[in-house]
């Protein structure tokens, strides 16, 4: 496991990004993760399922998501699915690459206005 210093993080690799954002507000399992990354963004990010397992592997051991005990019920559940859920660690950083972006987008916008003023 990496520091847990959230900073050490950043920037996350953009799937990395994607893959905590499916998991604010609800565990998933991975076809549920590939799915939701899909839908939200109009199908331009497909995340293949070696990238997202090999993914899934490492945000756990970099403390960053972690495996849920809990499951659905057993008639709306696959046994063989692996649910996981965001750690306190893993929302910190996602909430750090979110104001980082939002930072660059300032910086962009900015550099409009100063373009626009000469």
């Amino acid at each position: 496991m990496r520091e847990e210093d959230p900073v050490c993080f950043l920037p996350l690799h953009h799937n990395w990004f994607h893959i905590l954002l499916s998991l604010v507000g609800a565990e998933q399992h991975g076809y549920g993760i590939m799915h939701e990354v899909l839908d939200r963004t109009n199908g331009t990010i497909r995340i293949w399922p070696a990238t997202l397992y090999g993914s899934l592997k490492r945000l756990i051991a970099d403390g960053l998501i972690e495996e849920s005990d809990e499951r659905p019920v057993a008639e709306l559940d696959d046994a063989r699915r692996r649910y996981y859920r965001l750690t306190r660690l893993g929302r910190t950083v996602l909430e750090l690459e979110c104001e980082r972006l939002q930072q660059m987008v300032r910086m962009m916008q900015k550099k409009r206005r100063q373009e626009a003023c000469q």
